[in-house]
């Protein structure tokens, strides 16, 4: 650069960077145009990672680098005051943003809006309960015209336990913000019968976890909107490859990605995806007109929640492949559920692919395999579940137990969503802290056990089901273990005692 153009740029200060900066957006614009016309598959491999971004910006890396660096730094001070002020593009710091945290954005962004031709924008958060309790206080604020109103919001009674905990002790008893509960969530005069001019959202998980509620999505989108609230939805154990909430009405999503989209179980992160000017009585227009990007802008960046570099690109590279997992995970449950609800000792099944399921036609409706009329294997469109459904034992809680620590091959744990089956009792674990009353509203008997189907051979998975459910007959399952491990390291059965070390 000359140094007459030198001079020339420095009398434009930060101008030089904002014009630059116009011209850059408009670009990401069309590239992200461009993406919406691609197939979901396409669009969960690439995201918003384009060639130019690799080659301009990224050493020509083909797979999204992992950006480690606490900050970003500028070229001088105007370019400094001007990234600071949100006027041009930055991240410049990971509590706040990250390139890898942006990658991820956007190809979660570009999924929750597929086929939707609605423009949609996410923030990344660390965990999921992250993502839930950044998606709900923007709206639990003080009216400054009416500051003694006492605020309610309404959400269905079938939560997760996490979920349960964060609106019944840190909102409605720490903050006394009413939390008013929908018991059946397909009566949509129970739903409207707890709204009044203090409810500032309505709140649902679709399907919850572990019951598998489901409720009319439009329907309750619909009666949001009629009173000027925003619907926010958990859809983390359907994904966005079998539903995709904000193209049927809701305002905003929130994703556990540590769960199906995370399936490998090697890094915890969460995210809110919304459409662009939701609804809301609340005056904040900001707020309204970009939600994601507000949250990421002002509350998230003051309060800290999101997401590390490095469990966003584990989650980037688990995306990829989601809609072909949900797909097979889903045929799996199918058929687990299937023999399940024929057995002996079971009492009854709850998975929304069962024809026999009393909300399996409401789901049919919604719950979709995302392009599979485009997909040679099927070239229609065809109806999957997710793999997450729960059993209850014919027998006492007790007997419950038995079972569950019959398993060998399932994993006993609290986790769900991923490649290896997995299994718990929720009533003393998940679920355990909202007592006995709450498990009672929400549907969770101490003899029920969540079971979230993996990626293996499903009659690999009945086999071991079978083996633990006839400890009800008596039959003992007897687990050996080796004194070396596969790794080469040695059990701690083979510690010598002390006299034998004299």
């Amino acid at each position: 650069m000359n140094q007459t153009n030198s001079k020339a740029e420095a009398c434009l200060g930060s101008n030089y960077y904002k014009d630059a900066a116009k011209r850059a957006m408009q670009w990401h614009a069309d590239y992200r145009k461009e993406m919406m016309k691609c197939r979901f598959d396409t669009i969960a491999v690439h995201g918003i990672y384009s060639m130019q971004e690799a080659l301009d910006f990224n050493q020509g890396s083909i797979i999204e680098p992992t950006y480690l660096s606490s900050s970003q730094a500028y070229r001088d001070s105007d370019e400094l005051e001007a990234a600071l002020g949100y006027q041009i593009p930055t991240w410049c710091y990971s509590r706040i943003a990250n390139p890898t945290m942006y990658y991820l954005e956007g190809v979660l962004a570009l999924m929750e809006g597929y086929g939707s031709g609605i423009e949609t924008s996410c923030i990344a958060t660390s965990s999921g309960m992250a993502a839930i309790q950044s998606a709900v206080d923007p709206f639990l604020v003080i009216d400054p015209k009416n500051p003694n109103a006492p605020l309610n919001f309404v959400a269905t009674a079938q939560v997760y336990g996490g979920t349960y905990q964060q609106f019944s002790m840190r909102k409605n008893l720490e903050r006394q913000v009413e939390w008013r509960k929908v018991v059946n969530s397909t009566n949509l005069e129970e739903w409207e019968a707890l709204i009044d001019e203090n409810t500032r959202f309505l709140y649902g998980e679709l399907p919850s976890n572990p019951g598998l509620g489901f409720f009319d999505l439009k329907a309750v989108a619909d009666l949001a909107h009629k009173y000027n609230l925003p619907l926010i939805i958990d859809s983390t154990v359907a994904t966005p490859a079998l539903l995709r909430p904000i193209e049927h009405g809701a305002d905003i999503v929130v994703q556990s990605v540590t769960k199906s989209l995370n399936t490998s179980g090697f890094g915890i992160a969460g995210a809110v995806i919304s459409r662009k000017n939701i609804i809301s009585s609340i005056d904040n227009p900001e707020m309204k007109a970009d939600f994601a990007a507000y949250l990421k802008m002002l509350p998230n960046r003051d309060n800290g929640p999101n997401i590390s570099p490095m469990n966003a690109v584990l989650a980037i590279n688990d995306i990829r492949t989601i809609r072909m997992r949900m797909d097979a995970t889903s045929r799996n449950t199918q058929k687990i559920a299937e023999f399940l609800g024929n057995h002996k000792h079971v009492e009854k099944v709850d998975y929304l692919g069962l024809k026999s399921h009393p909300l399996h036609q409401l789901a049919s409706g919604y719950m979709y395999l995302v392009d599979s009329e485009k997909d040679e294997c099927y070239n229609e469109k065809i109806n999957r579940f997710g793999h997450l459904m729960s059993f209850q034992v014919k027998g006492t809680p007790q007997q419950t137990r038995d079972v569950f620590d019959g398993f060998t091959r399932i994993w006993r744990a609290t986790d769900l969503g991923r490649i290896k089956s997995v299994a718990t009792i929720p009533a003393i674990s998940t679920h355990s802290q909202q007592g006995e009353e709450g498990r009672k509203l929400a549907n969770i008997p101490q003899t029920l056990i969540r079971l979230c189907v993996g990626a293996e051979h499903p009659d690999d998975v009945i086999k071991d089901l079978d083996q633990a459910l006839s400890t009800l007959d008596g039959t003992k399952v007897y687990v050996t273990s080796p004194e070396y491990s596969a790794g080469g390291a040695s059990s701690a059965t083979l510690r010598k005692n002390e006299q034998e070390n004299k």
